[in-house]
């Protein structure tokens, strides 16, 4: 009889874990794996993960009073005329005060320009891709369909409607007045796309997003990836040796991967092993292109996010980012152990920065690191410092690991 109860529960179990599996949403940045089994312990009412469910549900619930805006909204029009066209200001030029109309304008290295986040596309951009991802998230862990339904429309409002789509491109991105009317270097922004394609993919299943609107969206990305890898634009920040190419490899490969463009993508991540990985980081784990910005410790780690974004992406290929190093010592991993030491809130970053960075960043970055590889340093330094990312960090849902749970409970007596 105890053998036939084994054989029953054997099967329900695999049957479950068959079930899940089939569930697992398509996604290339975030772990389905992991998010699988957040939401399986969620489901089972355990206490390690409840406190960022319920941070993550009181943001989709500010989400859901959001409303739906577009590129039609903004009060400053491209050059084209055409509100349809993503446009913004380059954020770190200012007019020049020795010239009557102050133009050309010119450039001061990490000081935003208030005037540059008026009446454009890139501040509401940036807000619509936090509240699909809270949306969708929320959606993906409590199947309540009130959260799919308003992601769906924010999608569907800036991306796929007539009336508000914005043009898959960024002509006009970090146009500077007075010098041109949008760069290369403003394709920085699209970046934000990996999250809304890997949020929406959260929402298979429900009635809110169906698979003609998921079509109509990944022709929407087909249009923006051709446009990425053979304008003028793009190829200009493909060209960039800093954070920018960096994100442009990150962007691209993302985009490949959806479009299930393989080859392309692989392509991509293996070049990027020397164009990107081998010629930023020195052997020390240093970056210099990032060092000499005035915020370099908030560029080191752009940068180093962008980087772990493409060994996540690369592991889809069959290339590996994580274990990769030249001869003299310069990989990922000796990039993070250059920064990591930095996740004490007490220890001063080496350069006088306009401002610091904000440290918690590092908390996944290092979570992730130790998943591909055993660190003693980066392990004491997570044990020690991990909990200045509160127990409620979103990141713990979407990771969801035994020690990063362990380092979410508050110490013993």
């Amino acid at each position: 009889m105890r053998s036939v109860t084994f054989v029953i529960t054997w099967f329900a179990v695999v049957g479950l874990i068959a079930a899940r599996a089939a569930d697992a949403p398509r996604t290339f940045l975030l772990s389905a794996p992991a998010l699988v089994a957040a939401k399986a312990s969620l489901d089972r009412g355990e206490p390690g993960l409840q406190p960022a469910l319920v941070a993550l549900r009181a943001e989709a619930d500010r989400a859901l009073a959001r409303p739906a805006r577009s590129v039609m909204d903004k009060t400053t029009t491209a050059s084209t005329g055409d509100k349809h066209d993503y446009f913004s200001y380059g954020p770190y030029w200012w007019p020049d005060p020795a010239k009557p109309n102050g133009l050309p304008y010119i450039r001061r290295d990490g000081e935003i320009n208030p005037a540059a986040r008026q009446g454009c596309d890139d501040q509401e951009f940036s807000r619509l891709t936090t509240a699909v991802d809270t949306l969708s998230l929320a959606y993906w862990f409590t199947r309540d369909e009130r959260y799919a339904e308003q992601a769906a429309k924010l999608a569907r409002v800036w991306f796929l409607e007539p009336a508000t789509r914005m043009n898959p491109n960024l002509e006009h991105a970090q146009a500077i007045p007075g010098i041109n009317d949008g760069r290369g270097i403003g394709i920085i922004e699209s970046r934000r796309l990996a999250t809304i394609a890997e949020s929406l993919s959260l929402l298979a299943g429900s009635r809110a997003w169906a698979s003609a609107d998921q079509e109509a969206f990944r022709t929407w990305l087909a249009a923006f990836y051709s446009w990425l890898t053979t304008s003028k634009n793009g190829r200009d920040e493909h060209g960039e040796l800093n954070n920018h190419g960096s994100w442009y490899d990150f962007q691209s490969a993302h985009l490949a991967l959806q479009l299930d463009r393989r080859d392309d993508v692989k392509k991509i991540l293996t070049e990027g092993l020397t164009l990107r990985l081998a010629s930023q980081v020195q052997p020390d784990g240093s970056q210099p292109r990032e060092l000499a910005r005035t915020k370099s410790f908030d560029y080191s780690l752009f940068n180093l996010e962008a980087l772990f974004g493409c060994a996540q992406l690369a592991r889809h290929v069959g290339v590996d980012w994580w274990s990769f190093a030249t001869p003299d010592g310069r990989s990922l991993r000796a990039a993070l152990n250059y920064v990591a030491p930095y996740m004490d809130p007490h220890l001063e970053w080496p350069k006088k920065d306009l401002h610091d960075a904000d440290r918690t960043r590092l908390v996944p970055l290092v979570d992730l690191m130790l998943q591909h590889g055993e660190d003693a340093s980066l392990r004491r330094v997570y044990e020690k410092f991990s909990e200045t990312s509160g127990a409620d960090a979103r990141w713990r849902l979407t990771e969801n690991r035994p020690f990063a749970r362990a380092a979410a409970r508050p110490a013993g007596p």
